[in-house]
């Protein structure tokens, strides 16, 4: 079983990448496979709604960042933690830049596979960066894994971030809930227990 791990972070070892170790770390302890894939700090091009996705398979039509290998990847995980700085009490922009084209040209992939949100601030603006997280895992039947609080960090470096031990406990407590729930997936599937039926689509348009 594999995780994958995004830094949502142009800092490649910053606090969002101390708190995602942590829960790397517990995973890793419960013999699971892990990945951070590091977002950097290149530019990413923002979703501009052309749709030409809808006629690749998986697949972003701009192939210049990276997008696609994201998706690439998450096709061979079973669960998938997205991590972010707070920006303005918000995740950062060249996060949501990159998940709005992840999730919108591959939504498909992501389907059924567990997914836990976490965020890292100095001090504020954690809970709403992670509303506006988790409304991609809600809209895409993702399960969504919780912990024992917000899943969130503080503070102003990583040395602050490990002193934050409620927020470590919280971020190892993702890792156990994250192994737990990707392993009770994988017995479903060994016995035989299907993924919930998909009924078709139905879009609700009250411009006549």
């Amino acid at each position: 079983m594999k995780v994958l791990l995004l830094n949502g972070s142009p800092n490649e070892n910053g606090c969002t990448y101390t708190a995602l170790n942590e829960v790397a770390k517990t995973l890793q302890d419960k013999n699971v496979e892990t990945e951070i894939f590091q977002l950097g700090k290149g530019p990413v091009q923002d979703c501009v709604a052309c749709r030409a996705c809808a006629k690749l398979n998986n697949q972003c039509v701009y192939s210049y960042d990276a997008v696609n290998l994201f998706i690439e990847k998450a096709k061979q995980a079973d669960g998938l933690v997205f991590g972010t700085p707070v920006y303005y009490a918000h995740p950062s922009g060249r996060v949501l830049s990159f998940l709005n084209r992840v999730f919108f040209a591959g939504s498909a992939v992501f389907a059924n596979k567990p997914a836990a949100a976490v965020a890292s601030a100095r001090r504020a603006g954690t809970t709403a960066s992670l509303d506006v997280l988790n409304k991609y895992f809600t809209i895409s039947r993702m399960p969504v894994v919780s912990s024992s609080y917000w899943n969130m960090v503080h503070g102003n470096t990583p040395a602050e971030v490990l002193q934050d031990s409620e927020g470590l406990q919280i971020m190892q407590t993702i890792g156990i809930n994250m192994a737990w729930l990707i392993s009770c997936i994988e017995a479903a599937k060994k016995a035989g227990i299907p993924y919930p039926e998909v009924e078709p689509k139905v879009f609700t348009n009250f411009i006549r």
